[in-house]
């Protein structure tokens, strides 16, 4: 005799398995889908902030559609995964245009898709990312948290994320006074990056290969008033962009600018943050490239501005710098 019980345990049995095993997302789709992304992050290098922002939402809104759906733990995991780099390179792109509160609420989007995944490497190098807002816009005590946090979410691995956290301390902590603190970063970015054995793609946004190690040590550096290691580092960052085009080249070249200041070569100094500022093309010339640009005046003692410092100013009220 059938036992009513055991055919009725089987039925919702067989249906549980197959809602486990359903899903809108075939492997193809999947794979596709991270063809896109791969594309996405190798095109930001290089594409203005405008163009980007339109290609970035046009996916993740793709991305989000496979996401209301009911997918296997592993594909939801992944699909997070996306949304997290998604949207923290679409609020990159918004923190370029100057537009902060967007900025800042994409930030806190890729944040919560990062700690949806549960990849600790992830979430810290999202938090890493959201550090910079208030690192060129404030407020610095923010930008120094979002550091930190990152830094104890690595627990001193050796990769290049760790490094990246670590490097992005220690300019924070340059700017903030630290020296000791700063210089202690430094070392651990360095010996992270150097134990890490990852080969970094030069192309991809969301890599952190040498160069971008050398552009946060000069950061630091110039922050700590040490030109001469500002120097090394910025020559260093410098010959790995073979084409000196884009935002990282201009923003090195700011940062000599800054070097020359300390050096009390104000005229110079002006001059080639100008030529910085009018060599990137126009939809590159975003509004932090033109704070970094006003950093260069701020270091400058009122009494000791020459002409060609009152000329940069003037320069940079204008809308997209007189373009």
């Amino acid at each position: 005799m059938s036992d009513p019980f055991d055919a009725v345990a089987r039925a919702h049995r067989r249906a549980i398995e197959r809602t486990l095993a359903s899903t809108t997302l075939t492997t193809g789709e999947l794979e596709s889908l991270d063809g896109k992304l791969l594309t996405l992050r190798r095109d930001y290098v290089s594409d203005p902030p405008m163009v980007m922002l339109a290609r970035l939402l046009t996916t993740l809104e793709e991305v989000r559609q496979y996401s209301e759906e009911r997918q296997p733990a592993l594909v939801q995991v992944r699909l997070s995964e996306m949304i997290a780099v998604l949207s923290t390179l679409t609020a990159d792109a918004l923190m370029k245009l100057g537009r902060k509160e967007q900025a800042r609420d994409w930030y806190g989007t890729g944040k919560s898709a990062a700690d949806d995944s549960g990849n600790r490497e992830l979430r810290t190098r999202v938090r890493v990312q959201a550090a910079m807002l208030p690192f060129y816009y404030g407020p610095l005590t923010e930008a120094a948290a979002l550091a930190h946090e990152a830094v104890l979410l690595n627990r001193g691995r050796p990769s290049a994320t760790g490094a990246f956290a670590a490097a992005a301390e220690a300019r924070i902590k340059a700017r903030q006074g630290d020296e000791d603190g700063a210089r202690a970063s430094i070392a651990q970015a360095r010996g992270l990056f150097e134990r890490s054995r990852q080969a970094a793609l030069e192309d991809d946004a969301w890599a952190f290969p040498y160069r971008r190690l050398q552009l946060y040590l000069s950061g630091a550096f110039t922050a700590l008033g040490d030109t001469v290691q500002a120097g090394r580092a910025q020559e260093e960052a410098l010959r790995l962009y073979p084409d000196h085009t884009g935002i990282d080249p201009a923003l090195l070249r700011l940062e000599q600018a800054m070097c020359l200041v300390r050096q009390r070569s104000v005229s110079e100094a002006c001059q080639l943050a100008r030529d910085t500022y009018l060599a990137v093309p126009g939809d590159h010339r975003t509004q932090i490239l033109g704070t970094r640009a006003a950093d260069v005046i701020k270091i400058t003692p009122k009494e000791a501005r020459p002409r060609a410092a009152r000329e940069l100013g003037e320069l940079l009220a204008l809308p997209s710098g007189g373009t």
